[in-house]
Parts: C-alpha cells; sequence; structure tokens
C-alpha cells in the first residue's frame, strides 16, 4: 500500500456514505462462524476518540492495521431518546458504573462502536498551554503548546470543530451567557465537532440527526478506506508477552449488550496500542500480568467531579432546545473551575428534582422554565485507582475526594448561583443535602457558599475519567513514555485518556486525539 504524507492524508470527515451508510465494512457479531486468528502490522484495541486516530493514521501510513471493538456499531436509526434504554444499551455496566470510597460517584463510559464520542456532547476544547507545563512538573515529560498544536489543528479540520453558531444555541445556552454577561464573566460558545447541528439537544443518546462527527462516522470508515479492518463485539482481555515484546492478544467475541461470550480470538500482531479506556486498558495490564514492575498501572485515577444546579425563571424557555452544552465560561480555568450549560434527557434531569408526591408533580409542570448549569473542577488532589477483580472484566474502581477539591467545587456552586440571578432566575434547585430544596432569593442562595460542604452532600458525577497509565520521563513515574510506549516494552503504546499526567482543565476528547494522533506518528516513524 502506498504511503500518503500528512499534508495529503484525508483532512475532513466524509459526508456521503452511500446506501451502506458509515459503518460498511465492519464486521459485526452475525459475521463470526468460528474462532478467529489474525495477524497484522499494528492491533489497535478500542475505536473511541484514542484508538480511532491511531488507527486511521497508521492505515493511511501504509501499516496492516487491525481495529478491536468491544461494543457493536449503533447508527442513527439505532438512537432512542428514552435515556434509561439508551444507558442500558451503550453503556458500561448499563449505566451504573460508579467508584467507590468516600463517595458514590457515578462514571459512565461508551460500549460501542466510536466510544465516547458517539454520546457525548461534541465539545472540542483544546488543553491550555500551561497545562503541558504541569504535566512536565508531575512527570517530567518534555512536551509543549507548539508541539502539540499541528495535532489539534489536525484533528480540529478533520471534525469539522467549530464554535457554535447562536441559531442553534437556544434560550437554556443563552440565558447562561447572559448571566456571565452581567456578571463580567467571559464566556464563549463551545467549539464542537458536528457538522449541521440542529440544536435538538440529544447528543447524550445519539445523535439521530447525524450530526456529530464520532469516530464511528468519522475516523473510523477513514481507517477503513485505507485498508484498516474493522472487528467489533471482540473483547480483547490478555496481551502475552515475551522478553519485552507482545507476540500475542487473546480474546473473545463477546454478544451485543449481553456480554455473552462464544468465539475465541487470537490476534498476531507486531505492534499493539491500547486504547480501551482508562478504565479497561489497565485492567487488561493486570490481567495479562504484563508490567508487573511498573507500580503505576491503574493508579492515580483522576475525575473532573460535576455537579448542576437548576435556575428556574419565571417564563417558558424550553429548555430541551438548543445544543446539548453550547456555551462555556472558561474564566476560573487556571483556578481549576470550568462553568458550563448542561442538557440531558428529561428522565434524567427530572430524577434529581426535589419533593415527594405533589410537591414532586409541582416542579415537573415548571419543567419548561428550567435550565441546568454546572460545574466541573480539575481535581488533581483528589486520586483513585483502578483493579481488575477476580472475576468478569469490569474495573473495581475506587476514588476519594480531597478536602480542597471540596471546597473548589463549593465555590465553583455559588458562582453558579450568582450566574442564575443575573440571568434573570427567580429560583433555583441547589440539589445539595442539608439545605432548602428550593433557593428563592440571592441572599438565601448566599449558604452554598457559607454552608459546611461534605463530598458526599451532593449529587456528583464524573464522566471526565484519566491518568491511570499516565504519561513520565521514567518508569518509576508513570506507565508510557512521552512517545505514548509502555516504560520497559519494544511494541506496546497506550493511546486513551489514561495517559494523561493531570487533568486537561478541560473536556479532554480533543486533547486525547491530538496526543493519538502524535502517537501514531511516532509509531509510523520507527518504520
Amino acid at each position: 500500500m502506498k504511503t500518503l504524507p500528512v499534508s495529503q492524508r484525508t483532512q475532513h470527515a466524509p459526508l456521503d456514505f452511500g446506501p451502506a451508510g458509515p459503518h460498511q465494512g465492519v464486521k459485526v457479531h452475525a459475521d463470526y462462524k468460528d474462532d478467529l486468528t489474525i495477524d497484522c502490522d499494528v492491533l489497535v484495541v478500542g475505536s473511541g476518540p484514542g484508538g480511532a486516530v491511531v488507527a486511521k493514521e497508521l492505515a493511511e501510513a501504509g501499516r496492516d492495521v487491525v481495529l478491536l471493538e468491544e461494543g457493536p456499531p449503533v447508527g442513527q436509526k439505532d438512537f432512542i431518546l428514552e435515556a434509561g434504554e439508551a444507558m442500558q444499551r451503550y453503556l458500561r455496566e448499563g449505566g451504573t458504573r460508579a467508584s467507590r470510597g468516600s463517595m458514590f460517584i457515578p462514571t459512565m463510559q461508551a460500549n460501542l462502536l466510536g466510544g465516547g464520542s458517539v454520546v457525548n456532547s461534541a465539545i472540542c476544547a483544546r488543553a491550555p498551554d500551561w497545562v503541558w507545563d504541569k504535566w512536565s512538573a508531575v512527570t517530567g515529560i518534555e512536551l509543549d503548546a507548539s508541539d502539540l498544536a499541528p495535532h489539534f489543528k489536525r484533528v480540529e479540520e478533520f471534525l469539522f470543530v467549530a464554535p457554535t453558531p447562536q441559531e442553534v444555541q437556544g434560550p437554556r445556552n443563552l440565558r447562561f451567557k447572559q448571566g456571565c454577561d452581567a456578571l463580567g464573566i467571559s464566556s464563549e460558545p463551545t467549539w464542537r465537532n458536528v457538522k449541521g447541528c440542529k440544536g435538538s439537544g440529544e447528543c447524550f443518546t445519539g445523535c439521530r440527526n447525524g450530526a456529530k462527527k464520532s469516530t464511528d462516522v468519522s475516523y473510523v470508515p477513514a481507517a477503513i478506506r485505507a485498508g484498516a479492518r474493522v472487528y467489533t463485539s471482540v473483547r480483547a482481555e490478555r496481551v502475552i508477552a515475551s522478553g519485552r515484546r507482545i507476540v500475542e492478544v487473546r480474546g473473545h467475541v463477546v454478544a451485543p449488550f449481553t456480554g455473552v461470550e462464544s468465539h475465541a480470538v487470537r490476534v498476531l500482531p507486531k505492534t499493539v496500542v491500547l486504547a480501551a479506556g482508562c478504565m479497561q486498558t489497565p485492567v487488561i495490564l493486570q490481567k495479562s500480568e504484563v508490567m508487573t514492575d511498573n507500580a503505576w498501572v491503574g493508579k492515580r485515577l483522576l475525575f473532573h467531579p460535576g455537579l448542576a444546579i437548576m435556575a428556574v425563571y419565571a417564563d417558558p424557555i424550553d429548555p430541551w432546545e438548543g445544543a446539548t452544552q453550547g456555551f462555556h465560561s472558561l474564566h476560573y480555568l487556571k483556578q481549576g473551575i470550568k462553568l458550563e450549560v448542561l442538557w440531558s434527557p428529561p428522565a434524567v434531569l427530572a430524577a434529581r428534582l426535589p419533593g415527594l408526591g405533589h410537591d414532586y408533580q409541582r416542579h415537573l409542570t415548571h419543567y419548561d422554565r428550567m435550565a441546568p448549569f454546572d460545574v466541573i473542577i480539575a481535581a488533581d488532589r483528589s486520586f483513585g485507582e483502578v483493579k481488575a477483580k477476580r472475576k468478569g472484566w469490569d474495573p473495581d474502581i475506587s476514588f476519594d475526594w480531597h478536602a480542597d477539591d471540596v471546597r473548589l467545587i463549593q465555590r465553583g456552586l455559588g458562582i453558579l448561583s450568582d450566574i442564575c440571578w443575573a440571568s434573570g432566575a427567580v429560583s433555583i434547585l441547589p440539589g445539595i443535602h442539608g439545605i432548602p430544596e428550593q433557593l428563592d432569593t440571592k441572599a438565601d442562595s448566599e449558604i452554598l457558599r457559607t454552608m459546611s460542604l461534605r463530598g458526599s452532600d451532593t449529587i456528583t458525577a464524573a464522566n471526565h475519567a484519566f491518568g491511570t497509565t499516565r504519561m513520565s520521563k521514567s518508569a518509576d513515574k508513570g506507565v508510557v513514555d512521552e512517545d505514548g510506549r509502555c516504560h520497559g516494552m519494544d511494541n506496546l503504546y497506550i493511546a486513551d485518556t489514561g495517559i494523561f499526567s493531570s487533568s486537561p482543565a478541560v473536556n479532554p476528547m480533543l486533547t486525547v486525539m491530538a496526543l493519538a494522533d502524535r502517537v501514531a506518528q511516532r509509531i509510523a516513524a520507527r518504520g
């Protein structure tokens, strides 16, 4: 296969897939009739934002690439708005995955072709330049903004990344902007990987309009066009090493949505790239008993804990209209606080409304007047761990909040409250244990700043996760080097959010894609 120079490779996601759709050429569960043995140059495990980038770039570089994905391909016709069913089908552990520790924190990871890019809000935010200085301070790596800039640019161009336009913002997002403007807090439209967004607010359950350029409809088809072979419903379970080299990867065919095992799978690659996510990649390494002398595998799990409060307005704003997360504020980013607009399917948001019986019904009747705003924090003082369970393939996840990070998110709540009032809210629903369920004046809401908040008082979620196989200058501080190659191994790489040395401060998708682009180029350069 002819190798194309970077400048000549595909620069834009395809728009016309023909009658077969964007998943043409993808192997599915029904295609497997017997055990599989596969030879290839490069095996990529995981088709989410990291793995799909590596597969496409190396296939276009002339490598014989195989991409394995445990979940099935899911198309526009399969997406459903009902949140419970969507979560049960498309998220790991039916959407019930959570960390244990000082408090219960739900965390959601997708299990389908395209991974989290299919069900996230399409936010593409570059990690700010100063993040690389922080990574260097933590683990000694020598990356900087100038090194990453061309990789960010390539991904952004390929995925049509652009600011959310005014015409699809809807009242909910514009109320947030109004509040920020009134307070002198900077805000901006979120940059998103979409083309033709209609502002339907359905990102969480999959884009039924086909506007989101998730990796299953962008990078994966491009990889296939360049010759990559894509196998879905195949779970990679163990990597087998001989000395410093991985010589085999073993796994099983698994049924979509149930995980029932059938045929055995053996892959014989020259190079392996694990991009199964920061929860699954360490499980694969731990189950394989590879890199057992590295103390960092599965350690230093980092989250972006997030809290939302609901602004209630006097008149309807139809909050289901508009981009899922169309506006955000980076005003306090250096202090570890990111503020943004939120939307989820009604069943998800309604589950956090206060009250019982008629009180609860009263809140539901005002649903058209509500807008949720949220804060996420770079909780770099709070750590967790991912461990493989003795049975099964779901991780055992622990995470403990540091008191300083609880105080940081409390500060963010206070700022969110100010934004609510400045945007014209007549009340807010804080969702915090130990204070009134509804706050009717700005003076009342000062309790969000003055109360003695514990993490367990909050309804916290954390869907941004990273750090379990972190990048470091040396093996005594992390798992992979600056090229994404595992310390002490010749042909084993990692290209998911596990390699982050600290929080990226913003939504992690674009950063991991830029890093994956860089990892792919480093692998290609090795010949």
